[in-house]
């Protein structure tokens, strides 16, 4: 009770021209957001791929600095700056926040270490407890992912705690695809590997300047091929793992090859 009492006294200097000021500073705190929020996507969709990421990333971190620069002109209008008025604010504070926004404050905890360690930023292609997509949007509490199905998942930063994230591009351009391939025994290898490299490196939608890999692993089940090569840009991963599996799977079929059975389908010796 001795904290809230002593909040109670150090608000009551508050008046009309005060509250003015306080609401205009919100206003105008929200005015500068909408505007980053609003226009430095825009301006980064015009630009190429590392300087669109940067530029998307600096959107929460901008957002965040306008925050805090509002706080920073609240506090001196509301309280008295000393050392006992503060101290007597955040005893109160902490105590609110403690047993009512346990969750969300450690969300918001999270969300600024996410800010400075960047384990993902938007147009990163991220696998957080079964949801992979592409970021959206990163807000002080939570990240926004749009899936391959176009369905927006809002991930609170709590996971940073204690889950794995997987980023697939990290940043950049660069994300690696694959194309799995399943073929009976009996075959030329070399000449299989041979063909599926030339099926990627002919795709219209691979970027020449990462490798082209195909590596190869014997089974019980027959041979297993992996096509491994980097699209042009990450949101075309799915056509171009599409374009590989379907002018591979023509290719590997004109080499008169079998495909192997679906490993399921032969049971627990699989």
């Amino acid at each position: 009770m001795g904290g809230t009492n002593d909040f109670l006294n150090i608000l009551r200097h508050l008046n009309k021209a005060i509250m003015v000021q306080l609401i205009l500073i919100v206003l105008a705190a929200w005015l500068l957001i909408m505007l980053v929020q609003r226009l430095l996507p825009g301006l980064a969709g015009k630009l190429p791929g590392p300087y669109r990421t940067y530029l998307l990333a600096s959107v929460p971190v901008l957002r965040l600095g306008i925050m805090l620069l509002a706080v920073v002109f609240i506090i001196p209008r509301i309280i008295e700056p000393t050392i006992e008025n503060l101290v007597a604010l955040l005893a109160t504070a902490g105590l609110v926040v403690g047993f009512a926004f346990k969750d969300y404050v450690s969300s918001l905890i999270a969300g600024i270490a996410t800010l400075y360690e960047m384990p993902y930023r938007p147009g990163d292609w991220i696998a957080i407890d079964g949801a992979y997509g592409e970021v959206r949007t990163i807000g002080l509490r939570a990240v926004e992912i749009v899936t391959p199905d176009d369905t927006v998942v809002v991930i609170p930063h709590l996971k940073l705690w204690d889950g794995l994230i997987f980023n697939a591009n990290d940043g950049s351009r660069n994300l690696l695809c694959v194309a799995d391939f399943s073929l009976h025994p009996q075959h030329d290898a070399a000449l299989v590997q041979q063909t599926l490299y030339d099926v990627g490196l002919t795709s219209s939608l691979v970027q020449l300047q990462r490798p082209i890999t195909v590596m190869v692993q014997e089974k019980p089940w027959g041979t297993h091929y992996r096509l491994k090569a980097y699209p042009v840009e990450p949101r075309e991963q799915f056509r171009f793992i599409t374009d590989l599996t379907i002018r591979g799977k023509a290719a590997l079929l004109a080499l008169g090859v079998e495909f192997a059975v679906a490993p399921a389908a032969l049971g627990p010796t699989s």
